[in-house]
C-alpha cells in the first residue's frame, strides 16, 4: 500500500471515529447487540455510497470545488442555500453535544478533587481551555490531533481486550430488534466522513480509483471499530443500566462510572475513561476548526486580529449558551446532527446525482454502479431515516 493512499484512509478513519461513537452503546442496548451490528453495516453502506455519490458529482468539477459549489452548479441557488445551513446546522449540533460531553467529564474530575463548580462553569471551563487551541489556528489543532488519535486508538482496543473476561452472554442476546431502529441517526453521523471528499481529491490528484479504495478501506475500519466497541461495552455492563443512562440523556460520565462500578477493574475503568476523554476531545478540536473556518470564509471575515475573536465568539457562543441552559443533551444532540447528516450527506448529494446525471446531463466521467435505481433508493432511504430521527427526537 503506497504512502498516500495509507493517508487517505487515515484521514478518513480520523474523521469518523470522534465523540459520537461514546453514545453507540447507548442508543443499541435496547434492541440487541446482533441488530445493533446489522444496523451499522446498513447504515456504512449507505453512507459509503453517499460518500461515491460526492465523489462523482466533485469529479464533474474543476478541483477545489466543495459543497456548496457542487449543489449550486446541480441544484441551483435553491440546492446552495440547503447545503449551507444544513452544514452550519450539523456542525452546532455536533459542537452541542462535544460540549456537553466534555464538561460533564470536567464535572467528574473536579469531584475526584473535592471541589464542586456549578455545571454552566464546567461548560465554560472546557470551551475556553480546548478552545484556545482553536483560537491559535490549524497549526495547534494539528499538533494537539496527533498525538490525541495516537492516544485514542491505543486506550480504545486495550479496553476492548481487556473487557474480554467480563463480557457476559446474556447482555449480548438481550434486546428488542423492532426498537433497534431509533438509533439511525446516531449511526448515521459516527460515519460522518463524506465532507472530506473533496478535500481527498486534491490530495490523490484526481486518481478516483484510489480514491473509491481509499473511502472503502478507511469507512470499514471505523464499522469494525463500533461494533467491537458496542460488544464490549453492551457486554460488560447490566442493559437495566445502560438503558437508565439513555433515558436520562445518555450522560458519558454516567457510563463511565457505571464501569467503574460493574467491572471493579481500575485498569478497565481508567482506560475508558481515558478513551472517552481523547473521543470527546478531537471530536470538539475537528468540529470546531471546521466551523470556525466555515463562518470565516461564509462571512468574509479574515481569522486574524479582532476578526479571529468574533470568529472564535461566533463559533462557541451559541453552543455553550445551549448546553448551560439545556445540560445532558449529548444524545439528543447526536440525533439532531444525525437529521441534518442524513440531509447535508446522503439526501442533497443523491439529488445532485440525479439532477447532474438525468435531468442536466453534465455527467462525465466516473460512474457509482447501480444507475438511477441506487439514486433513487438513497433518497427514499433518506426520507425514511429523516422520518425516525424526527420521531426520536419528539
Amino acid at each position: 500500500m503506497d504512502s498516500r493512499l495509507a493517508g487517505g484512509i487515515l484521514l478518513i478513519v480520523g474523521t469518523s471515529i470522534g465523540g459520537g461513537m461514546l453514545a453507540l452503546p447507548m442508543v443499541s442496548v435496547g434492541g440487541g447487540v446482533f441488530s445493533a451490528s446489522l444496523l451499522l453495516i446498513g447504515c456504512w453502506a449507505v453512507m459509503t455510497l453517499a460518500a461515491l455519490f460526492i465523489l462523482e458529482v466533485n469529479l464533474w468539477l474543476p478541483p477545489r470545488n466543495n459543497l456548496i459549489s457542487m449543489a449550486k452548479a446541480t441544484l441551483g441557488t435553491p440546492g446552495a442555500i440547503a447545503t449551507w445551513v444544513s452544514y452550519i446546522l450539523l456542525l452546532y449540533s455536533l459542537l452541542c453535544a462535544y460540549i456537553s460531553g466534555g464538561s460533564e467529564l470536567f464535572d467528574v474530575f473536579s469531584k475526584k478533587l473535592n471541589v464542586n463548580i456549578p455545571s454552566w462553569c464546567d461548560s465554560l471551563l472546557f470551551v475556553v481551555i480546548f478552545g484556545y487551541i482553536v483560537f491559535r489556528g490549524i497549526q495547534f489543532v494539528d499538533y494537539a490531533n496527533r498525538g490525541l488519535m495516537v492516544a485514542k486508538f491505543g486506550s480504545l482496543f486495550a479496553v476492548i481486550f481487556f473487557s474480554i473476561p467480563y463480557l457476559e452472554g446474556s447482555h449480548i442476546v438481550a434486546g428488542d430488534p423492532r426498537i433497534v431502529l431509533g438509533a439511525t441517526t446516531v449511526m448515521l453521523t459516527s460515519f460522518g466522513f463524506a465532507n472530506i471528499i473533496p478535500s481527498l481529491r486534491s490530495y490523490f490528484n484526481d486518481d478516483f480509483k484510489s480514491l473509491r479504495k481509499a473511502v472503502f478501506i478507511g469507512s470499514l475500519i471505523p464499522l469494525v471499530c463500533y461494533i467491537l466497541w458496542i460488544f464490549a461495552i453492551v457486554g460488560s455492563l447490566p442493559r437495566d443500566e445502560l438503558l437508565g443512562i439513555t433515558e436520562r440523556g445518555g450522560s458519558i460520565a454516567e457510563l463511565t462510572e457505571a464501569l467503574s462500578t460493574h467491572l471493579n477493574n481500575t485498569s478497565i475503568t481508567f482506560l475508558a475513561s481515558f478513551f472517552t476523554t481523547i473521543c470527546v476531545l478531537t471530536a470538539f478540536l475537528c468540529v470546531s476548526l471546521a466551523l470556525s473556518d466555515f463562518l470565516s470564509d461564509g462571512l468574509q471575515i479574515e481569522k486574524k486580529g479582532k476578526g479571529n475573536g468574533l470568529i472564535f465568539g461566533l463559533t462557541f457562543l451559541p453552543s455553550t449558551l445551549i448546553v448551560i441552559f439545556f445540560p445532558s443533551i449529548f444524545v439528543k444532540a447526536l440525533n439532531y446532527a444525525g437529521i441534518f447528516c442524513v440531509i447535508l450527506i446522503i439526501l442533497l448529494p443523491a439529488l445532485m446525482v440525479y439532477s447532474g446525471r438525468y435531468v442536466k446531463k453534465i455527467a462525465k466521467g466516473y460512474e457509482v454502479k447501480g444507475g438511477k435505481f441506487a439514486v433513487l433508493m438513497i433518497i427514499i432511504v433518506s426520507f425514511i431515516i429523516i422520518a425516525i430521527g424526527i420521531r426520536e427526537i419528539l
